[in-house]
């Protein structure tokens, strides 16, 4: 497929802290994206630079092929909704439709007053004035309505409560099937945006831990319970990212696909596999990793 984003050895350092630790990676045409990871993972970094709202240290960053940075041509393509974005103080909803509708080509006003309506945002209210749900309501307004080629959602819908956060997941998949673009959800509800994505993207700690389409990472780890002795001498030789043990009683989380002679064995050695949802699997990860990080910093590794 096409990419729309190609990132290239991105470092971002401020003074003392490493936010992005060299890293590379491709974004794809009309694909929806799950960029994961813990706070201060870096997600919010690495979107800010893709639009042209901070600097890198080092490293190339190419979007539809041009450096970003004040090029207009580029950044009309682009929307960007983040959780904190700032509006003037006498500025109302309607205020901000009129802007972004001037500014997006690809903007549709019918769509943006369904949503509207749909959320029951209030348009005549100073934006400083709405509640946080009714000001995510905005943003998201703004980041669907806009149809830009790209667009960053970085968040800014945790202030929805789970009812309006479903409307928003529904509308999203309806208008991408009819109207498809790249679309990068940065989210810590990681288990509620899985159905929706595509392609996931794992940072931590400024590097790309994983980058894999969902259906692929959905069996990438497996955990097996039962009798701690069995459960060990089948994990031997495979790459454990968690353990929990309970008197006799073990549970080990090891990464790989599992063939079928693999499931023959363990049913033969009377153990039992329970599921990894996507969620499970990117904080064993996530733990994994930092466990890795504190051992080399120790010596061990």
């Amino acid at each position: 497929m096409t990419s729309v984003v190609e990132v290239h050895n991105l470092t971002k350092r401020y003074k003392d802290k490493l936010a992005l630790d060299a890293i590379s990676l491709s974004i794809e045409k009309n694909t929806i994206y799950g960029l994961l990871g813990r706070n201060g993972a870096g997600k919010t970094t690495l979107m800010s630079i893709l639009t042209a709202q901070n600097f890198a240290t080092s490293g190339d960053v190419r979007v539809f092929g041009e450096r970003p940075y004040e090029n207009v041509d580029v950044l009309s393509r682009i929307c960007f909704v983040r959780e904190s974005q700032k509006y003037p103080d006498d500025a109302t909803a309607a205020h901000a439709f009129t802007a972004a509708r001037l500014f997006f080509r690809h903007w549709d006003q019918q769509f943006a007053e369904r949503l509207i309506a749909d959320f029951q945002l209030p348009m005549k209210t100073a934006i400083k004035k709405l509640s946080r749900g009714q000001l995510s309501a905005v943003g998201v307004i703004i980041g669907l309505a806009s149809r830009a080629e790209i667009t960053f959602f970085d968040e800014p819908y945790l202030g929805l409560d789970a009812v309006a956060r479903q409307l928003f997941y529904d509308r999203l998949l309806e208008d991408y099937a009819e109207h498809p673009r790249t679309i990068i959800l940065s989210s810590h509800l990681i288990d509620e945006v899985s159905s929706l994505i595509e392609k996931v993207i794992v940072i931590d700690a400024g590097r790309i831990l994983l980058n894999e389409d969902t259906d692929a990472v959905r069996g990438r780890a497996s955990t097996v319970v039962g009798d701690a002795a069995k459960v060990e001498a089948w994990v031997a030789d495979r790459e454990v990212i968690h353990r929990e043990s309970l008197g006799r009683v073990a549970s080990v989380t090891v990464l790989g696909h599992l063939t079928d002679g693999d499931r023959a064995a363990i049913a033969a050695a009377d153990l039992d596999l329970a599921p990894v949802s996507l969620q499970q699997l990117i904080v064993r990860l996530t733990q994994n990793a930092a466990r890795r990080d504190a051992a080399v910093t120790e010596g061990v590794l």
